[in-house]
């Protein structure tokens, strides 16, 4: 039972704290939508979408109105097109891009997930077509969000597909290259995708997920570091009791939202994912809450302890209030997005060997990093291919949404507006991992994977 004390006690964390619904994401199969033609998939794929998600947008405005809670992006995730594509006949999926694009358009939504495949163990002749057709889909689209799953713990690491997505990368940032190479921004590479993620790129509908489900994520990078300045030179077992405490109020707000949702829409509530997302604003960035633990600057030695005790306690705090916690739920360090990130990036303090050393705690992994554009295919593979394996043999979510800047180089920016924020160009290992990565097949999953 969420009672109004609770909504009220969490009133100024959104006015003066940057407490926001990230997030309210509708998930739609669209398992039913597959047909001989492509013209008739897209067909069927268009009006589903239009009939389920045709009063998402009104419906979580008149919510963010009746409780006051900000509500910042309202989205859809599909089905992962390379299924609901596969018996079409096409060469090409760009008209399906196209088709989710027009959609969400016209529902007014922020994004659309699911340009997606998943292809952990091998690929289908589908999941080539897809892939091959990311770079054209996110060049002609605007709202498209594109991922490929290539590694997961029970399976190991399909690396000729984190050879081939090297290359895909390289060419959707030359495709893009008049934007700052955008489509990289809507592009992320995973290992253990999970099935209900609400944030993009990641976002689809996983295959064991309900015809139609309202999940939520939320953020609150701003009210956990409010929180943890009232306890500034306490011990750090008190600073995990008060994130956990934070965690457990902006969570309860969050799922009241998601059921608020779930009942005025007539579709099942699926998950709250209660990942601290920041945003380029003063005062809502995960490095700044970082540097609050006590570091002068984030990246520094004690970074990743802090990192991993924010996540743990974090987790802690939101299952004690939601029995639906889901998703990545824990804290994002996209550089792009984060004003300390960036600051600490600019500063020589955040290196992308720490950026990688902290992806082994945090949520998801390298994030909106932007890298010089004449970076090879087999040097972004490589990079892709350690953060597979951190998420495979760690038993958990990690993932790559790196962005090769056309014509930039490390001192550069590239600006992209919004919440994708401003990149500063970060420095690569310039040492050669091509003949590792051309040997292809795939890296076994870990023995600790045979659990059955």
């Amino acid at each position: 039972m969420i009672t109004n004390y609770e909504v009220l006690e969490t009133m100024h964390m959104f006015n003066e704290e940057h407490l926001d619904i990230r997030t309210i994401t509708m998930g739609i199969s669209l398992m039913d939508c597959a047909a001989s033609t492509p013209e008739e998939s897209c067909r069927r794929i268009y009006d589903k979408i239009m009939r389920s998600a045709g009063k998402l947008v009104e419906t979580g405005e008149a919510i963010s109105r009746k409780y006051n809670v900000p509500i910042i992006h309202k989205r859809i995730s599909v089905t992962p097109i390379s299924i609901v594509a596969a018996a079409c006949g096409a060469k090409d999926y760009t008209v399906f891009a196209k088709t989710l694009d027009k959609a969400a358009r016209e529902c007014g939504v922020n994004f659309i997930g699911g340009f997606s495949a998943l292809v952990q163990k091998g690929y289908t002749e589908s999941d080539k077509i897809l892939i091959n057709s990311i770079p054209e889909a996110l060049a002609v689209t605007e709202n498209v969000c594109s991922s490929i799953n290539l590694a997961s713990t029970r399976s190991g690491i399909n690396m000729d597909a984190v050879r081939d997505m090297g290359i895909i990368i390289k060419k959707t940032a030359e495709r893009t290259a008049d934007t700052g190479a955008l489509g990289c921004a809507k592009l992320v590479v995973f290992a253990n995708a999970p099935e209900d993620n609400p944030f993009m790129a990641g976002a689809f509908l996983g295959p064991g997920e309900p015809e139609c489900v309202i999940n939520v994520g939320i953020s609150g990078p701003g009210v956990v570091k409010h929180a943890m300045e009232k306890v500034r030179g306490k011990d750090l077992g008190v600073v995990a009791e008060t994130i956990k405490k934070a965690a457990f109020k902006i969570t309860r707000v969050g799922e009241l939202v998601a059921r608020e949702a779930s009942e005025r829409l007539g579709v099942p509530f699926g998950i709250i994912d209660l990942s601290l997302a920041p945003t380029p604003a003063v005062g809502d960035s995960v490095a700044r809450l970082l540097e609050e633990f006590g570091l002068e600057q984030c990246g520094t030695w004690g970074t990743t302890a802090a990192l991993a005790m924010l996540n743990d306690a974090v987790k802690k705090g939101g299952t004690m209030a939601s029995s639906f916690v889901g998703g990545l739920s824990g804290a994002f360090i996209p550089v792009s997005e984060d004003e300390g990130m960036i600051a600490a990036a600019r500063s020589g303090s955040l290196l992308l060997e720490k950026l990688e050393a902290m992806t082994c705690v945090c949520s998801v992994g390298l994030d909106m990093i932007a890298i010089p554009g004449d970076t090879t295919a087999e040097t972004i593979s490589g990079i892709i291919a350690d953060e597979m394996a951190l998420g495979t043999f760690n038993n958990k979510t990690t993932a790559v949404r790196i962005i090769p800047v056309p014509g930039k180089d490390v001192g550069d920016s590239v600006e992209f507006g919004g919440l994708l924020g401003t990149a500063p160009i970060m420095s690569v290992n310039r040492a050669s991992c091509s003949d590792f990565i051309h040997r292809g097949g795939r890296i076994p999953a870990p023995i600790h994977s045979m659990r059955n």
